[in-house]
């Protein structure tokens, strides 16, 4: 008895735990996804607000709204590349290390342009735009030739399975197209070929022609007329011929 409450409980236990464990990843993967959604529409708000800037504010506002703007939209294209990839091709991951420590200058750069947006001197804004613009440049140039190098990478292999399948289907169509049998004797769809001599023909036909002709001369619905009864019925002795050197028939009552 005790060792069965023992097992009821050790089940009772176990059943709790599984339950906690599940509840624990789901609750991480709700604020995983919840941490998701809210840091996309944080990046789509403030793309959109850069746009409404680079638009709405000709200046020196108007250009570092633009420069962020490049600078955010190179990054993320290259980002989903390089991981989009990823998953197909391994030889991407030293890509992407090298891209995590590119993204941290980008983030500085970033930042450093966020920050001047609220500088009230625009004179030496303006005086260090060619500065910001040219890190901008090396950045976003390193980033696309990552992107770029991958793109081209998968293309390649695209096109190299291409290549090997087109010729595969090359082979598999001239194998479905080879319906020409063999002509040698060995060939086990090969009809038979009779041979013919001189005449033989001929006397086919005859053979087959008396045939034909002795069937059709009898009729299908009785004997033929020249042949003899299959059973000889009794005939009368008075409805014989009578011959000269023979003896009259005796008839019966009469006496000699």
């Amino acid at each position: 008895m005790e060792a069965a409450v023992a097992v009821f409980g050790l089940l009772f236990v176990l059943f709790v735990l599984a339950g906690v464990f599940v509840t624990v990843k789901a609750v991480k993967a709700a604020k995983a996804g919840v941490d998701r959604t809210v840091a996309q529409a944080r990046r789509t708000v403030e793309d959109t607000t850069l746009r409404a800037r680079q638009f709405a504010q000709p200046g020196v506002v108007g250009e570092l709204a633009q420069l962020r703007l490049s600078l955010r939209t190179s990054m993320r294209a290259t980002q989903e590349a390089l991981h989009s990839g990823s998953s197909e091709d391994a030889s991407l991951s030293e890509a992407i290390g090298l891209f995590e420590r590119l993204s941290v200058h980008g983030h500085e750069l970033d930042d450093e342009l966020k920050r001047l947006e609220r500088e009230p001197d625009r004179a030496t804004i303006a005086d260090r735009l060619p500065e910001f613009r040219e890190r901008l440049e090396r950045i976003t140039h390193s980033a696309e030739s990552l992107r770029w190098a991958a793109r081209d990478r998968a293309r390649k292999f695209a096109d190299d399975d291409l290549a090997s399948l087109s010729d595969q289907i090359d082979v598999e169509s001239g194998a479905l197209r080879h319906w020409t049998r063999v002509e040698g004797a060995e060939d086990p769809l090969r009809e038979p070929v009779q041979e013919r001599r001189p005449g033989q023909g001929q006397r086919q036909g005859q053979a087959q022609g008396s045939g034909q002709a002795s069937a059709g001369s009898g009729n299908s619905w009785g004997p033929d007329s020249e042949d003899p009864p299959a059973i000889t019925a009794a005939q009368d002795p008075r409805t014989q011929p009578s011959y000269p050197w023979q003896k009259a028939p005796r008839t019966e009552g009469t006496t000699t």
